[in-house]
């Protein structure tokens, strides 16, 4: 079990929650997931299990896709449905038209305002924190980029949107922002992550899925396993004798025919199919053992 379950979050939980569920289903302690996702959200939630948790930094900056429903009509305190009114409640038509040209402003390298209910630390204390506790939070702008934006749907009071986007982008920002440029606020109505990185909702199990494969001793159909992560890393199979020496962090060579000149980082992978360690390059054909599982 060293690899990454793909987890369809439900509504209603926190990614530690169903990080905690899957230390239940796994029976390790060693889970961790790739990226958080609000209790509203529901969703691709790639979870981390045993040494693949060694992993995660390669998948910090991974992009994200989202399909959200804005609401228009009033704001809230934290930018969604399960929030407080902070604004009286309107019943806006709201157009293509109307919304569309907005949308541009919001498209490519953008500063974005993370909100005050978040996870963004301020003096090394989560926001969300602090504003609980009646303390005003003043958060910087941070430049996001996205890729994409979408107007799918739009009638009504709600606009349904596709977004793809880097890491660290709030689409609850987003709403929360288009609402006040309307001058009728807004709020994020529903919102499901359709990719994160190389992982997608076709991938995603749901809790249920996975209790049921777990009760049948079957929770390994649902991993990814180690080996087959980081699919733009070069392969090299190395011999148990090399793989011994990567263990120690000793450099290790691969042949120059079966990995690309100029690849930064390669996986050791050992004649059984498993995961030994990513290697960085140091000299041509010569990688240092940098994560080792």
């Amino acid at each position: 079990m060293v690899g990454i379950i793909v987890v369809n979050k439900p509504e209603g939980w926190t990614s530690h929650d169903a990080v905690n569920k899957m230390r239940r289903l796994a029976g390790t302690r060693r889970v961790g997931h790739l990226g958080t996702l609000d209790p509203l959200a529901t969703g691709v939630l790639p979870l981390v299990i045993e040494g693949a948790t060694r992993l995660e930094q390669f998948y910090k900056r991974n992009d994200k896709t989202y399909d959200a429903v804005v609401r228009f009509g009033n704001a809230t305190d934290t930018y969604d449905r399960q929030g407080t009114p902070t604004s009286p409640r309107t019943e806006p038509s709201i157009t293509r038209e109307r919304l569309e040209p907005l949308l541009e402003g919001f498209r490519g390298a953008i500063r974005q305002t993370p909100p005050p209910i978040s996870a963004k630390k301020v003096g090394g204390t989560p926001a969300y924190r602090l504003t609980r506790r009646n303390i005003a939070v003043e958060l910087a702008p941070v430049e996001v980029i996205v890729h994409s934006l979408e107007l799918v749907e739009c009638g009504g009071a709600e606009a349904r949107i596709i977004v793809s986007c880097s890491a660290g982008t709030y689409l609850r920002a987003l709403a929360h922002d288009l609402g006040a440029l309307l001058g009728c606020g807004a709020y994020l109505e529903t919102l499901v992550r359709t990719r994160s990185g190389d992982f997608t909702l076709e991938q995603a199990r749901t809790m249920p899925e996975l209790e049921s494969l777990a009760g049948a001793g079957r929770l390994e159909e649902a991993l990814i396993p180690a080996a087959s992560l980081l699919p733009e890393f070069p392969s090299e199979i190395v011999d148990p004798t090399t793989a011994g020496f990567i263990r120690q962090g000793r450099d290790f060579r691969v042949s120059p025919f079966r990995v690309r000149p100029g690849s930064r980082y390669v996986k050791a992978i050992s004649p059984d199919g498993r995961l030994i360690a990513i290697g960085e390059a140091k000299l041509p054909n010569l990688y240092h053992p940098m994560v080792v599982l």
